[in-house]
């Protein structure tokens, strides 16, 4: 079943975002995740990596399809879930919790106020 929590934040290309203080924690919506299909591989960046708002952080890959990652914010990799080089499934299975992808130090929060809530994002995937 597809779920949007209500507390995370949501971007067009399908990632979300859970503030953790300064510190966003990252993955792909559980729409995007159905949509893939089963997630067989996923390239993330290195700790320390320093990305810009909207720039690609990483690939996945699927029985389906392999896309792009995108940044919903600027700033540094401070951790990245080593557990989905060995498990990319946990994506399908747990995407908010088990299957996040990146944590990242947050440069630039105004960055994150043109992200959508869980009902806009909802709307969103609907259309």
């Amino acid at each position: 079943m597809l779920t949007y929590p209500a507390e995370l934040k949501y971007v067009k290309s399908h990632e979300y975002v859970r503030m953790e203080g300064d510190t966003a924690v990252i993955g792909i919506t559980s729409f995007a995740a159905d949509q893939l299909g089963d997630v067989t591989f996923v390239e993330l960046p290195k700790v320390g990596q320093k990305f810009k708002n909207e720039q690609k952080f990483g690939v996945i890959e699927s029985v389906k399809s392999v896309s792009d990652l995108f940044m919903p914010c600027s700033g540094e990799i401070t951790a990245v879930n080593d557990k989905l080089s060995a498990e990319p499934e946990l994506v399908n299975h747990d995407c908010y919790n088990e299957g996040w992808m990146i944590k990242v130090k947050v440069e630039n929060r105004t960055e994150l106020e043109s992200a959508m809530t869980a009902d806009a994002y909802k709307e969103f995937v609907v259309d």
